[in-house]
């Protein structure tokens, strides 16, 4: 950076020391609601699956994850628009905000900026942030001509006019996005605020982001940058990523002489290295290097079909008696639910009643309706009770995983049925549901089939004795020889340079060739062994 400074013409903002207003941080911390932890305890799990391999990454990835992630700090209709709105979310503490400064800014037309990179405004009429904002400030009294978003200007002409009426306080409260609304904007006239509902990945983003409003031509001397953040969700992760980020550039992009630093290097693993470096050229060294190789390999076979073994007889003590038991329960319980269907059919042209929230319904779409109804007013994240249907009791309960509500048909068995917006097709759902039953019945029974054949064979695998038992032992012994004619394992050896010999001293490269001469040949079999591992 020395060198790349003397050539190029840097000026940092320190060094220019420009007139702009003095801007005062807040972080609005708030705290996130029941369903809005359930949703972030999940995203563990499905991190697991996926670095287990157990989903496709078409189906789930990291990238998914960080992205929904994402979403639950911003707000958790995100997931899903039938969840609630939580009054306490970070959403409504920035329309708080937000209003008060409009409000006390009146006098002055004063204007704010409001930036979030996701849930951009969309014109096929679903949940996003930026109408539900505006929806919010209308509600309070905001002109609606007075809160734009910059999306809407989707030319230059258009943006520039956007622009002119931010400077001059005809619109008031302006939402947009980093890439839309960063760089270019020219706004900072009447700028009293900047609300950051998300934080972007880099720093520049919200350098650029500050930088509408810190910048020379503010009337106002003295500003607020309001970030908010949802404690215990992808929030303070993503803030702490982008501090350590700024770190970096920090100690680079500076006016003063950029100090360099590194880790000390561990000075005894670097002379073994090295050491083992000189030491190659030897013929029984370069055999106990091998040989290090092929026994930890082997010990970890050995540590493998250990384990194995272990939890073949683990399973045949716990696992198997207890899933062929649920198993048989389970078949009973879908025989019982199967009479319980047939006990109550459903009519060929009608509806066979539903009873919800204590009311009951003869009718197919009222019914459906009051379903989303509940869906919209109950806590339902730990379940519940909704009503009964042809003989099964319901209960409602939102799955943060999916992102999605679920009935739970409950009979002998539990039967899950996720749920949509469609009020009418929700109910043909419980009524596939219920239709499944004899193919949930006859899987019930396949995995009884496998599970028996499972025992059977890890029945006939305890007791096997470990396949390379023979030859870990063999080159074992032979590895303990080298090591104790070589002394490898003491630390006398390692500690002095490998190149200069110590006063009175032999070097090390000298008394490991002196050493090796003194070791004893390896049996033939040993040696024909070795060069097939070679």
């Amino acid at each position: 950076m020395a060198m790349f400074k003397e050539v190029a013409d840097i000026k940092t903002s320190d060094q220019l020391d420009l007139p702009v207003p003095e801007a005062d941080f807040q972080t609005i911390v708030v705290q996130p609601s029941e369903i809005q932890k359930e949703m972030v305890a999940s995203l563990s799990e499905r991190a697991a699956k996926v670095h287990a391999g157990a989903v496709d990454a078409s189906e789930d990835n990291m990238l998914c994850i960080t992205s929904d992630g994402r979403k639950i700090g911003l707000d958790q209709r995100l997931m899903n628009p039938l969840l609630p709105d939580d009054p306490n979310s970070k959403l409504n503490a920035c329309v708080n905000n937000v209003f008060r400064i409009w409000q006390e800014g009146t006098p002055g037309r004063l204007t704010q900026l409001l930036f979030c990179d996701m849930s951009t405004p969309k014109s096929d009429g679903s949940f996003n942030v930026y109408d539900d904002i505006r929806k919010k400030l209308e509600a309070r009294g905001v002109p609606h001509e007075e809160i734009a978003f910059i999306h809407d200007a989707d030319t230059e002409a258009k943006k520039k006019e956007l622009f002119a009426k931010v400077r001059s306080g005809q619109v008031r409260v302006l939402l947009g996005s980093t890439q839309k609304m960063g760089a270019g904007t020219n706004v900072q006239d009447r700028l009293v605020a900047v609300h950051h509902l998300d934080v972007g990945w880099r720093p520049a983003d919200m350098t650029q982001r500050n930088g509408r409003i810190i910048r020379q031509g503010n009337r106002n001397k003295e500003v607020q940058v309001f970030q908010y953040v949802t404690e215990g969700t992808f929030d303070a992760y993503l803030y702490q990523t982008l501090e350590n980020k700024q770190k970096l550039i920090s100690q680079i992009m500076t006016s003063k002489s950029p100090v360099r630093s590194c880790d000390d290097v561990d000075e005894q693993a670097l002379s073994y290295a090295e050491i083992k470096a000189l030491c190659a050229g030897s013929p029984l060294i370069k055999e106990k290097m091998d040989l290090d190789i092929d026994v930890a390999r082997l010990k970890v076979l050995k540590a493998d079909f250990r384990s194995k073994q272990y939890r073949l007889e683990d399973q045949l003590l716990k696992y198997f008696p207890r899933e062929i038991e649920q198993q048989h329960s389970n078949i009973e319980g879908f025989r019982q639910d199967i009479a319980t269907v047939a006990a109550h059919p459903h009519p060929k042209d009608g509806f066979a009643g539903m009873t919800v929230a204590g009311r009951t319904y003869t009718e197919k779409a009222d019914a459906g309706e009051a379903i989303l109804a509940v869906c919209k007013t109950a806590n339902a994240v730990e379940g519940y009770p909704l009503g009964s249907y042809r003989g099964f009791q319901m209960e409602l309960s939102f799955d943060s995983f999916n992102k999605e509500f679920v009935i739970s048909l409950k009979g002998s068995m539990t039967h899950r049925v996720a749920i949509g917006s469609d009020a009418r097709g929700n109910l043909i759902r419980l009524d596939n549901a219920l239709n499944n039953i004899p193919a949930r019945l006859e899987q019930a029974q396949t995995r009884l089939e496998t599970l028996e054949q499972q025992r059977e064979a890890a029945q006939a695998e305890v007791g096997k004795p470990f396949p390379q038992e023979a030859e870990l032992a063999e080159k074992s012994a032979r590895l303990a020889e080298l090591d104790a004619a070589l002394n490898m394992e003491e630390g006398g050896a390692v500690e002095r340079n490998a190149d200069e010999p110590s006063e009175g001293r032999t070097s090390v490269l000298a008394d490991l060739k002196q050493k090796s001469s003194q070791v004893p040949p390896p049996r033939r079999d040993t040696t024909q062994r070795t060069k097939e591992v070679l």
